[in-house]
């Protein structure tokens, strides 16, 4: 377990030093986990931490961080904005760099995974423009844009309101308060309007100056034998092959524990996981 610090603010972390071999071999490389946001990062944390150790135990470096605002970190959901949490994304990578002690191999040479689960697959794509160097992406169960995210939070507002008789204009009333700077309160949280609008803006498009051999390996979930990839995940995937990224793209049978009732396990997804990035020539 470490606590990071960004100038006076803490962040909870939890740190997977790689399990090598009895013969003292390399790690395989370095993992960052970046969570999804408000009640979806706490349907997950089982998930994650299970990932974590097995990926640990593959001979991956792991790190779990609290984003500001968000689980154990310092201060409230309110405070955070979409540029703070990608900042917070970045100084992790580098604190992991610095940190991790990787028997055998300078740990600046190792890949780095950035690891986005939701919200965290955009929150990725952000980052890695920002640090200056190519890595790798493990996208769980993507969103194409954030756009849609942004609309499916702002709709437990309207749901709760409709229980209530006064969900009319709800939705227009939430985007004029957000657009007037004014944060707006759903299901508990108080979402910012920096936060609400860079969400907004997200998309899933590959960051440019990236090496000719990164990877991208691309998860999502389904109870169906038959799912495929539907139309605008497939297109997506198109994209980031035609700007050069080696894809590998799975279709896993298990629940989406990130909004299931109850917390619930996807083992075939972590072993499918697991598999691909150890497949992975580090």
């Amino acid at each position: 377990m470490a606590a990071q610090s960004s100038q006076s603010d803490q962040r909870f972390c939890l740190f997977y030093p790689a399990e090598c071999d009895a013969s003292g071999g390399a790690a395989r490389g370095l993992v960052l986990y970046i969570h999804p946001f408000a009640e979806e990062m706490n349907k997950t944390r089982r998930m994650a931490a299970l990932q974590a150790r097995a990926l640990a135990q593959a001979g991956y470096a792991v790190l779990q961080m609290d984003l500001l605002g968000c689980g154990d970190s310092s201060g409230d959901f309110g405070d955070a904005s979409w540029q703070s949490w990608v900042s917070d994304v970045v100084q992790g990578c580098h604190w992991l760099r610095m940190q991790s002690n990787t028997p055998g191999a300078d740990s600046h040479q190792l890949p780095l995974w950035l690891w986005g689960l939701r919200s965290g697959c955009l929150l990725a794509v952000e980052a890695a423009t920002q640090l200056g160097a190519p890595c790798n992406f493990l996208f769980w169960q993507p969103p194409a844009a954030g756009k849609l995210l942004l609309q499916q939070f702002l709709r437990l507002k309207v749901a709760g309101d409709l229980l209530g008789g006064q969900a009319k204009g709800v939705m227009e009333g939430m985007r004029q308060q957000l657009a007037a700077g004014s944060p707006v309160e759903i299901a508990g949280y108080l979402l910012s309007p920096g936060l609400a609008s860079g969400l907004e803006q997200a998309s899933l498009v590959p960051p440019a100056g990236q090496g000719p051999t990164q990877r991208l390996e691309w998860f999502e979930l389904s109870t169906r034998e038959d799912a495929g990839l539907g139309p605008i995940s497939a297109g997506t995937i198109v994209q980031w092959r035609q700007a050069g990224y080696k894809v590998g793209s799975h279709i896993v049978r298990g629940p989406a524990f990130w909004q299931t009732t109850e917390i619930e396990d996807a083992p075939a997804l972590i072993a499918a996981t697991t598999a691909a990035l150890v497949g992975t020539p580090a």
